[in-house]
C-alpha cells in the first residue's frame, strides 16, 4: 500500500475504437481513489468514438502527460490499429517504465505486448485474444483478474471494474477499495450465466466466435510478426 499522504498521478489511455467500458468501468473506481489526480490521455487532444460510437474527449494529448504513478491501458477493436504505432507504443513503454503500477483491461494487454512489456509476465485478456498472450512472451492465466507484482491484468470488458478495485486495494488498502465498491453499489447479479466461454451455451459461444473471427485473425497475424521481431518462439502448434 502507498502511504495516503503520497499524491498519485493516475492516467488512462484513450484511442479511437476502444471499448468504452474498458475505460469508464475502471474510471468509476480510479477517479474515487483519495489524494489522486486522474486524467485521460490520447494521441491527440481531439475527441474519439468508441467501438459503438460513443464520443469521448481526452484531458490532454500523450506528450502532455506527466510521469504517471498508475498507467491504465484499455482495449477494444481499435487496439489493433495501434499495434505498430510507435508514438503510442513508445509512450506506453516510457510511462510503464516510470509507473509504480500498470493496469490493463481486455486487449489492452496486447498493446503492452506490442510495446514488448509482457515477456515473462503472468497475464490475462479477453477470451477471444487469450491464446495470443504467449506470442508476446507472457504466461497466460485464465482468471478474471491476474496480479503480477505491481501489474494488474483484467480479462474482458467488465472485468476492468474488478481489476480496478483490486488495484485500489493495492494503492490505498482494502478498506478504501471496499468503500469505493459500496459507493458504486457494485454487487452484480447477472440474469444469465453466459459471461464466459465455459458457461455460455454452445450456440451462443459459436456465434460470438464467428462475430470476432475477422479481428481475431488480424490480431493473430500481428502477434506472429511481433513474436518474430522479439525473438519469441511461437507456441507449439502455432
Amino acid at each position: 500500500m502507498i502511504p495516503p499522504e503520497t499524491h498519485l498521478q493516475i492516467g488512462s489511455l484513450l484511442f479511437e475504437g476502444l471499448d468504452q467500458i474498458d475505460l469508464t468501468g475502471p474510471f468509476e473506481v480510479l477517479s474515487r481513489i483519495p489524494n489522486a489526480t486522474y486524467r485521460i490521455y490520447a494521441p491527440t487532444a481531439e475527441s474519439v468514438r468508441d467501438v459503438r460510437g460513443l464520443r469521448l474527449t481526452p484531458d490532454a494529448a500523450l506528450p502532455d502527460a506527466p510521469q504517471l504513478d498508475v498507467l491504465h491501458v484499455p482495449g477494444g477493436f481499435g487496439q489493433e490499429a495501434l499495434m505498430r504505432d510507435e508514438a503510442v507504443l513508445g509512450w506506453i513503454r516510457r510511462q510503464a517504465g516510470g509507473a509504480g503500477h500498470v493496469f490493463s483491461v481486455c486487449t489492452g494487454a496486447l498493446l503492452l505486448g506490442g510495446a514488448g512489456l509482457l515477456r515473462g509476465r503472468r497475464a490475462t485478456t479477453h477470451w477471444s485474444a487469450f491464446a495470443l498472450l504467449p506470442y508476446f512472451g507472457a504466461q497466460p492465466v485464465d482468471r478474471r483478474v491476474v496480479v503480477d507484482g505491481s501489474w494488474v491484468f483484467a480479462a474482458g470488458v467488465t472485468a476492468g471494474i474488478d481489476g480496478a478495485l483490486r488495484l485500489a486495494a493495492e494503492l490505498r488498502g482494502p478498506e478504501v477499495a471496499q468503500a469505493i465498491q459500496l459507493g458504486m453499489e457494485y454487487a452484480p447479479e447477472p440474469p444469465f450465466d453466459s459471461g464466459t466461454p465455459r458457461t455460455a451455451p454452445a450456440a451462443i459461444l459459436e456465434r460470438a466466435r464467428t462475430g470476432v473471427a475477422e479481428i481475431t485473425a488480424r490480431r493473430e497475424a500481428t502477434a506472429r510478426r511481433i513474436a518474430a521481431e522479439l525473438g519469441i518462439a511461437l507456441p507449439a502448434g502455432g
